[in-house]
C-alpha cells in the first residue's frame, strides 16, 4: 500500500481517476496494525479498480482534521475527490468491502 503526506494528498488522492481507499491510521494504534492485512488483500483484490493508500494521522493532522476523524482506524472512500463511504474500526476484509461499497 502507497503511503501518503499531507503533500501529495491532494494529487494522489482527491484526484485520483480512480476510486481511492483511505486508511487514516497511526504508529501507536494496535486495531490499525489489524486492519493493515485486510486493506493488503482489498488492494490485490480490486487492483487496477482501487487504489488503497494509507495516511498517517500523526504526520497529517490538517487532513485528519478536514475529514472529521475521530478514532482509528477509519477507512474512506474517495471518488471524485469527495468521500463516499467510511468505515471505522478494525474489520475483516467482508466488512469492510460490504461498509464501502465496493462489492456494488
Amino acid at each position: 500500500m502507497q503511503e501518503v503526506t499531507e503533500q501529495d494528498f491532494n494529487e494522489v488522492v482527491l484526484a485520483s481517476d480512480i476510486p481511492v481507499v483511505v486508511d487514516f491510521w497511526a504508529e501507536w494504534c494496535g486495531p490499525c496494525r489489524l486492519v493493515h492485512p485486510e486493506l493488503e488483500k482489498i488492494a490485490i483484490e480490486y487492483d487496477g479498480k482501487v487504489k488503497v493508500v494509507k495516511l498517517n494521522i500523526d504526520d497529517a493532522p490538517s487532513v485528519a482534521a478536514k475529514y472529521g476523524i475521530m478514532s482509528i482506524p477509519t477507512i474512506g472512500l474517495f471518488i471524485d475527490g469527495d468521500v463516499k463511504a467510511q468505515v471505522v474500526g478494525a474489520r475483516p476484509k467482508d466488512d469492510i468491502v460490504m461498509g464501502l461499497g465496493l462489492n456494488s
